[in-house]
């Protein structure tokens, strides 16, 4: 059962790599292009997934949607405040910048034989932990 239940996940994460190769998502020129306006095409992507999120989060809010095992998804509200936005945004695209990718696809990078970008899932997995560890410390 639970080794049928990572087969479904791991085929939905292959469907999920394929898409964003053939949508070019990964490509570091893409990026590059985003950063310097110089086209809509990362633009209209990330658009569309706002919107397609907040479209699911209201439908699950509305219709108060389970889980799969049976239990009520509950969203917690998002603390407010602009700094810990704003910090945070930060040093995500500073590491998006540097890295030429964000989080998710760093993993369809090294399925596509761009081992090199290890260096980079190292130090996102460290920059996790470290934040882990600090995290009570931080202002929140």
């Amino acid at each position: 059962m639970i080794l049928l239940r990572f087969i479904k996940f791991l085929m939905l994460g292959i469907v999920f790599g394929i898409t964003l190769t053939k949508s070019e998502v990964i490509s570091w020129y893409r990026i590059y292009e985003m950063f310097r306006f110089q086209s809509f095409h990362m633009y209209g992507i990330i658009g569309s997934a706002i919107l397609f999120g907040i479209f699911i989060i209201q439908l699950i809010k509305r219709n108060q949607i389970k889980s799969i095992d049976g239990t009520p998804i509950e969203i917690e509200p998002k603390a407010r405040g602009v700094n810990r936005y704003l910090i945070g945004g930060i040093i995500f695209g500073i590491g998006w910048a540097l890295t030429g990718a964000c989080p998710g696809p760093l993993f369809i990078l090294f399925g596509n034989g761009i081992t090199v970008i290890i260096i980079s899932i190292l130090a996102a997995i460290l920059g996790t932990y470290t934040y882990g560890i600090i995290k009570h410390k931080l202002p929140h």
